[in-house]
């Protein structure tokens, strides 16, 4: 299917929704799982192309991997050499995956779909140089490049500017416990976006018995032995995003089962975004219900904590009784697209008014019209035209498959919501 018509809701929806695990947990913990001294077995893993691309990876290092249904299987084994990485459009196999292959001795080669090959790796790559590793990678800073193992890291002190992405320090930090003395990581430049996220890497690695002191924009893990064992992996959140979204859209109700209690993911800021919005939320016995008033509202909101809401959030925007602006995104230019750029001229060729900023966005409502919706091969693109397309008839999604990346059932789980 090169292109999908959004359905348009016919009335409020009323809806009870599942959703598959978290990405950027089942990754993380793939990861450890294949540094681990015993096997591991990750509950509820996310089957999706970014995390399929990381299970590849890591069996193209010798670490076996079992990913056939819900529950996948990590037999860890020392990182072997010579290999050839596909990082497809994945940020987490571009920037997790390097640090563990450089424990490897020889050779292991890395590249990428062509919008890969733009996405920032530097600083990256220049920190494995400064704890010793040999890059190739012809001074670009960016995919395609080659590790050049000895069979260890040695580790130690190093300062980056990971203002890009907070994955440059999550992909050091989790394979720190496995070089021989360990990693002391300073970061210095502008913020480091998606805090959450670094939240989240340091309390996997924590529970994987790593010992991880941290302060600020300083990261220090101890070299160690990391234990294998049960991972049992959250909903991915951020993907509740367009269904809690279409609530506020539709003024009907949306429910999302098993949303925890406590978490590190970045989408649990919906529980905070959506009332500002004009919703109502509810969390009661582990489920998340946000019902539509009416009412949307356009808010002032710094999602840098949370960039990755961005796309379904500027749709809800655009259908807003009043302007919207959202800051603190200014990095989200380099993620699977340049993603300010791509919500600007979606918007205005369906009519919209949006603004790029020098941090962001800023939409003001205007009446909009159906059309072609470019996504970008952007998952989140996807999922944000559907969102408008339930109040906006006529709009053809470019693409729908690119949602393989985080979420395959989407469409299925769109068209399940609407028929509740």
């Amino acid at each position: 299917m090169t292109r999908w018509n959004a359905p348009v809701s016919g009335g409020p929806v009323k809806a009870v929704v599942r959703l598959p695990g978290s990405k950027s947990m089942t990754n993380r913990a793939l990861v450890l799982a294949a540094l681990a001294e015993e096997p591991s077995v990750l509950r509820g893993a996310l089957r999706s192309r970014d995390t399929l691309l990381m299970a590849a990876a890591l069996r193209a290092l010798g670490i076996g991997v079992q990913d056939e249904g819900v529950d996948w299987t990590v037999t860890p084994a020392p990182p072997a050499a010579p290999a050839a990485v596909d990082c497809g459009l994945s940020g987490n196999v571009m920037r997790f995956v390097p640090p563990l292959a450089a424990l490897a001795d020889g050779e292991i080669s890395f590249d990428g779909d062509p919008h890969a090959r733009v996405r920032p790796m530097g600083p990256l790559l220049e920190a494995l140089r400064a704890l010793g590793v040999t890059v190739e990678d012809g001074g670009r800073g960016l995919l395609p490049f080659t590790l050049i193992g000895t069979g260890g890291v040695e580790g130690g002190s190093v300062t980056i500017d990971a203002s890009s992405s907070s994955q440059l320090v999550s992909g050091l930090l989790l394979s720190a416990p496995r070089y021989a003395r360990g990693i002391e990581l300073r970061h210095e430049g502008p913020p480091v976006p998606s805090t959450p996220h670094l939240e989240m890497t340091v309390r996997m690695l924590r529970e994987a018995g790593a010992t991880v002191e941290t302060g600020p924009d300083v990261w220090r893990v101890a070299p160690g032995p990391l234990r294998g064992g049960e991972y049992m992996i959250e909903p991915d959140l951020s993907n509740a995003a367009q269904f809690l979204a279409a609530a506020l859209v539709t003024g009907g109700t949306v429910t999302v089962r098993d949303w925890p209690a406590v978490t590190t993911q970045p989408g649990d800021r919906l529980r905070e975004l959506l009332p500002r919005m004009g919703g109502e939320v509810t969390y009661s016995g582990g489920d998340l219900t946000v019902r539509g008033t009416g009412r949307i509202r356009g808010i002032e909101a710094d999602l840098s904590d949370a960039p990755e809401l961005a796309q379904v959030l500027a749709m809800v925007a655009a259908l807003a009784d009043g302007p919207s602006r959202f800051t603190g995104i200014a990095h989200i230019r380099g993620h699977e697209t340049d993603r300010l750029a791509a919500l600007v001229a979606e918007l205005t060729r369906l009519g919209g008014d949006a603004e790029e900023l020098p941090d962001g966005l800023e939409i003001r409502p205007k009446p909009l019209h159906g059309g072609v919706f470019h996504t970008y091969d952007d998952h989140r693109m996807v999922m944000a035209a559907a969102t408008l397309g339930l109040a906006v008839p006529g709009i053809e999604v470019e693409n729908p498959a690119t949602v393989g990346k985080t979420l395959p059932e989407f469409l299925d789980l769109w068209t399940n919501m609407l028929e509740q």
